[in-house]
């Protein structure tokens, strides 16, 4: 597996801590040349600095997924810095629990405009590279949210399942030069929770995650699953969970 990752150019948001952070520092274990965007600078430093001093590559870039010139800025400092782009990550996303009927548009807005138009922005960046290259290989990372819908997550299953749909769109569409991966993630010990306003949700949310969570490690596990698989193979649907999680 080792080989089929080795020197892979590999674009990741939301890489400042968490899921992104642990898919940044497994590939770059396994060779890869990693690209890391998130919102916080000092986050980003000290993710570039752990992979160099295991022997690793990474550069980093301030990237706020709602802003498409900062998915631009992230992809081309891929290229510019290593010459090619082979897979971009769309990791970055946020959380926010409340019933519907509480309508906070603000927290919807927010999550739309990051898990959904993020995602999409970060595509609309790559694939004109992929498409020039000739191949390139396109991760989103969705959520278990979406495949089981319960309350007070309605507005964040619902922009996990446009992710989930427009993912299998685009690999109906494509003709095998742009692969394209969907991982779905149930508990997962991350800060993601901490996005969550209300006092009580959260705590309900950070015991279930200590109870059942994998350590995103396993995540980045599946990742490296997907982009290490030969070119004419896809994997193109990954529920990755707890054992224990209903």
């Amino acid at each position: 597996m080792q080989k089929q990752v080795l020197d892979k150019v590999v674009a990741i948001t939301g890489a400042g801590s968490g899921i992104g952070k642990a898919i940044a520092i497994e590939l770059a274990r396994y060779g890869a040349k990693v690209v890391v965007g998130s919102r916080t600078e000092a986050a980003l430093i000290e993710v570039v600095e752990q992979i160099k001093q295991a022997g690793g590559e990474a550069v980093h870039v301030v990237t706020n997924v709602k802003n498409k010139e900062d998915l631009l800025r992230l992809v081309n400092t891929a290229v510019d810095t290593y010459g090619r782009l082979d897979v971009m990550v769309n990791n970055a996303g946020v959380a926010h629990i409340s019933p519907i009927d509480e309508l906070d548009l603000n927290e919807w807005e927010e999550m739309i405009d990051s898990n959904l138009k993020g995602v999409l922005y970060g595509m609309a960046a790559a694939i004109p590279i992929f498409k020039q290259q000739l191949s390139g290989h396109i991760i989103n990372i969705i959520s278990t949210s979406g495949l089981k819908i319960v309350p007070t997550q309605g507005v964040y299953a619902a922009t996990k399942n446009a992710v989930r749909t427009l993912t299998e769109a685009f690999r109906q569409e494509s003709d095998g030069t742009i692969r394209i991966t969907g991982i779905s993630p149930g508990y997962v010990k991350t800060n993601l929770v901490n996005t969550v306003k209300d006092e009580a949700k959260r705590q309900q949310v950070i015991q279930a995650m200590e109870q059942l969570g994998l350590p995103p490690v396993a995540v980045a596990n599946a990742v490296i699953y997907a982009v290490s698989q030969p070119a004419h193979v896809e994997v193109g649907d990954i529920v990755i969970r707890p054992a224990k999680q209903n």
